[in-house]
């Protein structure tokens, strides 16, 4: 597997787009980075910019970056409602496929390393590349800001890691560091007032609150036998928060850092936060993406609402991000493109998906045409996927139903199985045309000399491996839709029995189709154990499936009888 790591620098300038430009440019001029967001902010003078690609290219372009933004931007200058200490103020490393955190934190040293000794900026590291615990959180390293650093590089317990002990007026210092997937999240309140927002801070976030004696907010701080200030813990774990006001929207929000959203979701900040403001007299009236957001966060915060409004989550994933969108309040301050905002619909490129992304009548006429592919393969593919989707129906039809609302968890259990095999089906259809691809690419390889005959045959023995894999994967999520149409068949709603049974049809047809896919495929194979075991696989399969097919198809005529 590929390594892919993303790294989100901020850096401190919001006003200016020709400077912004000037740093992303120099991100972008590296092969093998994809810059997918960059996020200005006016009140906060600061912009977020996130970029993907292999960890020698990334850290090539955040070198670059953070050079071009010591250049340009002169923190003697700087003004802005966010905390900061440096041209680059933060430049974390986020593993996201195919690589440990241990191997990030190792590129987040050579970066850091880089970066002291050949721009000398002082360099932090924090989060899990800094081994010391009492300076691996950003806010206590950042504490005291740009103004204060002049003075606190000085003290032996905040030399830089890397670069002088020296602070850069012009450039100050940067934090570097590698970190888990971190959402930057901002949540609208319907007043100005800062104390009221820091008050709902206060209330969430895991550090919570110094307690004090009488009054909450001018009291005596309480200290325990060592001398320490006693806090009350906030109700989320995993979550950094402050309240500010934003002139720019004339209203009050609470900025929260979620640091592992599977540890405290973003559905779950926003209802604490609604909580804690109603208690306060306040309202929460929207909430903002700051950079990007994994898809799972945006399925889970609209599978939580559904279920509290006691639904079905079994709906397309383009359903539950648009109930999560109108949840939120995520379009409140502007519209909120889920193509631009999702980290894995900024990857996806578009011709990976050419088939699913076109309507009925174009994927008719692009399989009748003289290419081909799409084939049998990428039929039995989409044709399966209708056989769950049936299924999936049938299932929401059943929660849905008046006087069943006790069973709205079971079914809506099946329908979101259901939803999650006709996903995987429907990236087959794609993925089959993609495999016949990869072998006709083989085929077309130089072939001149020995060296160039070998890597040839070897090129179109893996491509077919791959062409025979397809369709294998294909009968099996095919056949796993079974299982949801036989409870469909059985315990659903019954006025729907015969599109269950179409749906058995679908699967059988999928089943069968994809089998003929790897029969073709693994009699080109040099690699005869490899295909004897596919193929027997194969048959096996195929048998079980037509059996439990055959089945419910009889339970299907015995109930329209």
């Amino acid at each position: 597997m590929t390594q892919i790591i993303e790294c989100v620098p901020n850096f401190s300038e919001g006003h200016d787009l020709q400077i912004i430009k000037q740093i992303t440019d120099v991100i972008e001029s590296v092969d093998g980075v994809k810059l997918l967001d960059v996020d200005p902010g006016k009140a906060t003078n600061r912009t977020v910019v996130t970029f993907v690609g292999e960890p020698n290219a990334v850290v090539e372009a955040a070198y670059l970056a953070i050079k071009k933004a010591s250049e340009i931007i002169d923190m003697s200058k700087h003004k802005g409602e966010h905390p900061r200490m440096g041209a680059t103020d933060v430049c974390p490393l986020i593993p996201v496929s195919g690589i440990t955190m241990e191997e990030t934190v190792a590129f987040a040293k050579m970066l850091g390393k880089r970066v002291g000794e050949n721009l000398n900026i002082p360099v932090y590291l924090y989060e899990n590349a800094q081994p010391n615990k009492e300076r691996n959180n950003l806010s206590v390293i950042r504490a005291g800001e740009y103004e204060g650093f002049f003075k606190k590089i000085k003290q032996a317990e905040w030399a830089p890691d890397f670069g002088p002990s020296e602070f850069n007026e012009k450039a100050g210092g940067t934090v570097i560091g590698a970190r888990d997937f971190l959402i930057a999240y901002n949540v609208n309140l319907n007043t100005k007032s800062v104390r009221l927002a820091n008050s709902v801070a206060f209330d969430i976030r895991e550090a919570g609150r110094v307690l004090r004696e009488g009054n909450p907010i001018t009291g005596k701080i309480i200290k325990d036998a060592d001398g320490n200030e006693v806090r009350v813990p906030g109700t989320l774990k995993a979550c950094k928060a402050i309240g500010w006001f934003i002139e720019e929207y004339n209203i009050a929000q609470i900025s929260i850092n979620l640091t592992n959203y599977k540890i405290t979701s973003v559905h779950q900040a926003f209802d604490e936060v609604c909580k804690s403001a109603e208690k306060r007299g306040m309202r929460v009236t929207g909430s903002e993406l700051v950079g990007l957001i994994p898809l799972e966060a945006m399925l889970s915060a609209g599978r939580h609402y559904l279920m509290k409004q006691k639904r079905s989550v079994g709906v397309s994933e383009e359903e539950l991000i648009q109930i999560a969108i109108k949840s939120l309040g995520l379009d409140e301050l502007a519209p909120f493109d889920a193509n631009n905002k999702i980290i894995e619909y900024k990857l996806k490129y578009a011709n990976n998906e050419k088939l699913i992304g076109m309507n009925l009548r174009g994927f008719a006429n692009e399989t009748a045409s003289e290419s081909p592919a799409p084939g049998g393969g990428s039929i039995s593919a989409y044709v399966g996927s209708l056989g769950a989707s049936l299924g999936t129906m049938v299932a929401n039809l059943s929660a849905g139903k008046r006087g069943w609302e006790e069973q709205v968890q079971y079914f809506s259990e099946w329908a979101d199985k259901g939803q999650m095999i006709k996903d995987k089906l429907l990236k087959a259809v794609d993925e089959d045309t993609h495999a016949f691809n990869q072998i006709m690419l083989g085929f077309g390889l130089p072939k001149a000399t020995e060296e160039e005959k070998a890597a040839r045959i070897l090129a179109i023995e893996n491509a077919t491996k791959y062409a025979c894999e397809v369709p294998f994967k294909v009968m099996q999520t095919a056949s796993e839709s079974l299982n949801l149409l036989a409870a469909m068949i059985e315990k659903g709603n019954q006025n729907s029995v015969t599109d269950a049974g179409v749906g058995v049809l679908c699967v059988k047809t999928a089943v069968r189709g994809a089998y003929f896919n790897v029969m073709v495929n693994a009699k080109d194979l040099k690699d005869r154990t490899f295909a004897e075991n596919l193929i027997a696989e194969a048959k096996n399969l195929l048998a079980n499936n037509h059996a439990k097919a055959d089945e419910l198809l009889a339970k299907v005529e015995a109930a329209i009888a």
